[in-house]
């Protein structure tokens, strides 16, 4: 297992790790290395000062040369209609994602299975992040065990469907697959 050498994008990656682990700076630099022309299609919303400041920052980070689509809810959705061949997207991040459809009462495993049905008919390469949230104790509610668990499902999809997969721990990738 080593780190990426290779610029060219694999169809589908995935990227995971920890809270502060180097994994959206890590899948960025792999969109970067690979296309001039990228997408970023963000999963995040800002519903308070400090989830403004974590915004900020990775739009600082990113710098200039990245379109950005904001979409909390219909990702299979904005997947279908921006894939482009000429262009990979790089998706931030499942685990919020899994937020917003719990917080909007959604059907969570419809939406992952449309989530998955869609990867594999898509245009151009696609990059998802997400943390991995499997590895701590158990939580002590409901709501955060449902989350937990429903992350985990999400990334066993879609790290099968995935021809690349990453765990990045203190900002050092290791491949998992591919």
């Amino acid at each position: 297992m080593s780190a990426v050498t290779s610029t060219t994008l694999a169809p589908s990656t995935l990227v995971l790790g920890g809270a502060r682990s180097g994994k959206s700076a890590f899948a960025e630099k792999l969109v970067s290395d690979a296309s001039r022309k990228r997408l970023y299609l963000a999963t995040a919303q800002s519903h308070d000062g400090e989830m403004s400041e974590r915004i900020s920052h990775h739009r600082n980070r990113r710098g200039a040369g990245w379109e950005t689509v904001e979409e909390p809810i219909d990702l299979a959705g904005i997947l279908q209609a921006k894939a482009r061949a000429d262009r990979p997207i790089l998706v931030d991040c499942l685990t919020l994602w899994v937020t917003n459809l719990m917080v909007a009462d959604r059907n969570i495993d419809a939406e992952i299975a449309r989530l998955c049905d869609c990867i594999g008919s898509l245009a151009g390469p696609v990059v998802f992040v997400s943390n991995e949230v499997g590895l701590g104790i158990v939580p002590d509610n409901a709501m955060a065990r449902a989350f937990r668990d429903h992350a985990g499902r999400l990334h066993q999809n879609i790290a099968a469907i995935a021809a690349d997969v990453y765990f990045v721990a203190a900002g050092l990738p290791l491949k998992m697959k591919g």
